[in-house]
């Protein structure tokens, strides 16, 4: 690549970041929220380390990855240029529980946490490991059969999965909402997720502060609705064929 080839994707990149960073500000300015409460997730699956390291160095802390296979050699070339502590890497995707160790080891907290059985094999882990392992309940609010997710009518079962695992932290909940060229229709599965949360706060008897929902197209609905962390890939990165952000 020449210079001013990498000169020219800095620039573009650095505009995304600048112009997701001006979307959530703007959102969390209508909701009479603080933009500092809603931290970006760049969702990076099939994105090359160059491009992780680039938002890195334009300030952007939080990197998202769904596949362990592919996150964790881009985890280490990161690594050999991002100095330790300055981002963190987030699963956000369906984690087989034969991945389960390499999760530990390689993320700094686990955001689609989608079973009872994935919960205690985390815990077996983690308790193996002595690390207390930050994680997020993923429920499936738009009851669409192709995601995963506990079903919000049995979030009872999430809550007493979750009081039996001391070595994992659960700091809230997750949704993917369903596909629409309409944000407004993501809303419904916003508004559940967040009442779920409450439920489970009362439940378990103290704070779960994290929701995580909203991508590229919802996360001013999502951010209406209390989102605290949106995951954006496509309109920080272009594109992608796959499975959605």
């Amino acid at each position: 690549m020449s210079s001013n080839g990498g000169l020219a994707e800095t620039g573009g990149a650095e505009a995304r970041l600048n112009a997701v960073r001006e979307r959530i500000r703007r959102a969390a300015e209508r909701a009479g929220r603080d933009a500092a409460a809603v931290r970006l997730v760049a969702v990076s699956k099939t994105v090359p380390a160059r491009r992780v390291i680039e938002l890195a160095r334009l300030g952007q802390r939080e990197f998202g990855e769904n596949k362990i296979q592919e996150a964790v050699p881009k985890i280490l070339e990161v690594a050999e240029t991002v100095p330790p502590g300055r981002i963190s890497w987030r699963f956000v995707g369906h984690l087989q529980r034969n991945k389960v160790k390499s999760a530990i080891e390689r993320f700094d907290g686990l955001d689609a946490v989608d079973s009872v059985r994935l919960l205690d094999a985390l815990e077996r882990e983690a308790a193996r490991a002595e690390r207390t392992v930050p994680v997020l309940l993923q429920f499936n609010c738009s009851g669409e059969e192709t995601k995963s997710g506990f079903d919000p009518g049995d979030w009872e079962e999430a809550a007493r999965g979750a009081r039996n695992c001391p070595h994992l932290r659960i700091e809230g909940l997750m949704t993917i909402a369903r596909p629409s060229d309409d944000p407004e229709r993501a809303r419904p599965d916003f508004a559940a997720l967040r009442e779920l949360r409450d439920r489970l706060q009362d439940r378990l008897s103290r704070a779960l502060p994290e929701l995580s929902m909203g991508m590229s197209d919802d996360l001013e609905v999502a951010i209406d609705e209390g989102s605290t962390s949106v995951r954006v890939g496509t309109a920080l990165f272009g594109p992608r064929e796959g499975t959605a952000e």
